[in-house]
């Protein structure tokens, strides 16, 4: 049976009104009440969805200004969510509050359609595995989610070296990259 946009709403807010640790990506970004957020989450917008979100949270900025200035367009997000921030894009920006990170240029073949949602997922499996050292504070989330981002990247260039690169490739080589470490 379908589920229409309004119960998948609801469902995607009943979620963050608990205490959970959660990625947000994609069409969620823009359905998360933030001010009724509960949930650490993970916002992994790229700079056409943080543009949106902006946009719903009041702040318009266009998509070429973020791409200028990630950084910016980060820690302004992570301010107004209340909520860590990966802004995926050349040059990945992470940002919580203050406090900010940007990674040297990317592989460029995490260019290729859907990296970004394997990012989601490895991110999202290093919250589930490290969930209760998180949410006690023995684990930093900030460091946590820049590991992930890291290790998409070695992943990418490791599946770079075999052939053309397509997401599952990416994702496949995510267990090699951490067999051979």
């Amino acid at each position: 049976m379908p589920v229409d946009d309004q119960e998948q709403a609801a469902r995607i807010n009943r979620v963050v009104a608990e205490k959970n640790l959660v990625v947000v990506d994609a069409g969620a970004l823009q359905i998360v009440d933030f001010e009724n957020c509960r949930a650490t989450c993970v916002l992994t917008p790229h700079a056409g969805e943080a543009a949106a979100l902006l946009a719903s949270l009041g702040k318009t900025i266009a998509r070429a200004e973020i791409e200028a200035d990630p950084m910016a367009a980060a820690i302004l997000i992570s301010k107004l969510t209340g909520q860590l921030t990966v802004l995926k894009g050349n040059r990945t920006v992470v940002a919580q509050g203050e406090r900010s990170y940007q990674f040297d240029s990317a592989p460029a073949v995490l260019a290729t359609a859907g990296s970004g949602d394997v990012l989601a997922g490895i991110i999202g499996a290093m919250l589930a595995g490290n969930a209760q050292d998180i949410l006690s504070g023995e684990s930093d989330l900030f460091d946590v989610v820049k590991a992930a981002i890291t290790l998409q990247a070695k992943a990418a260039e490791l599946a770079a070296k075999n052939s053309t690169v397509v997401a599952l490739d990416i994702a496949e080589a995510v267990g090699r990259v951490i067999a051979n470490s």
